[in-house]
């Protein structure tokens, strides 16, 4: 049976491992081969030493990303009380 997993159910299963369940005792319990467990811990077995500096990084960008919005609603915002001061709608015609 082809069965995808979710990010967090393979790191579920590898902290298990990390605790010492064997795994073939994980293979048998979840259904999964132990060529998947070994393909998971080959990509995500380091993941949890990042955890901490990726989650920091994710707010940061989060962070930035909302602060750029800002910037760009608010020139925007300016664009649009420049154009109707002037008369002009953004077409590059003067409509009045």
């Amino acid at each position: 049976m082809n069965r995808r997993y979710s990010e967090e159910q393979i790191r579920m299963y590898l902290e298990e491992a990390a605790r010492g369940a064997s795994v073939r005792e994980l293979c048998a319990r979840y259904g999964f081969s132990d060529a998947s467990f070994y393909g998971w811990r080959a990509k995500y077995g380091h993941a949890r030493q990042h955890d901490a500096s990726d989650t920091r990084r994710l707010r940061q960008l989060e962070e930035e990303n909302a602060r750029l919005k800002s910037m760009l609603a608010d020139a925007l915002l300016k664009l649009e009380l420049l154009r109707n001061r002037t008369g002009r709608h953004g077409d590059g015609k003067n409509h009045g």
